[in-house]
């Protein structure tokens, strides 16, 4: 797929660098088509994106965090493609996990910021299946993590 960088420059947007795993974990594992990238924590460039929905955080920046891994995300996979973005076919599945407040139930609204933001940046190749998940916590108390399995040639 021609354009991403392009794309993402018009948007007023650039891929961070792939970051390195945080533990004992790969970035990303190539099976077949398949690429698996492991799950992505929000960051900016002040740092990790930290903090609970539901309890201090807003829906809003909740979403603008998950925007964040979704970036991260496509940093790993233009490193798996070594940068040649003709290699991509489309998302297949994105999971969010989203460190939540007892009681805070908007988990899918938070991750569109990530559909959303893939689906601008990729068009129908960035459409996929998806799971919100709501947890107590998440490493280094992040506020939201994704986790993607795409498809390559």
């Amino acid at each position: 797929m021609d354009g991403i960088e392009e794309r993402l420059a018009s948007m007023g947007l650039t891929l961070p660098e792939a970051a390195a795993p945080l533990a004992a974990y790969v970035p990303f594992v190539r099976a077949g088509d398949l690429l698996h990238v492991s799950g992505q924590i929000s960051r900016d460039g002040h740092g990790v994106i930290q903090g609970t929905l539901g309890d201090g955080v807003g829906v809003e920046q909740g979403a603008q965090a998950a925007q964040s891994c979704a970036l991260h995300l496509l940093a790993q996979v233009r490193a798996a493609c070594d940068g040649d973005w003709g290699r991509f076919v489309r998302i297949v599945k994105l999971t969010g996990f989203v460190a939540s407040a007892p009681g805070f139930l908007d988990q899918p609204k938070v991750i569109n910021g990530a559909s959303e933001l893939m689906i601008a940046i990729l068009g129908e190749a960035g459409r996929h299946a998806r799971s919100a998940v709501g947890v107590a916590a998440l490493p280094l108390g992040a506020a939201v993590e994704i986790e993607g399995v795409f498809q390559l040639q």
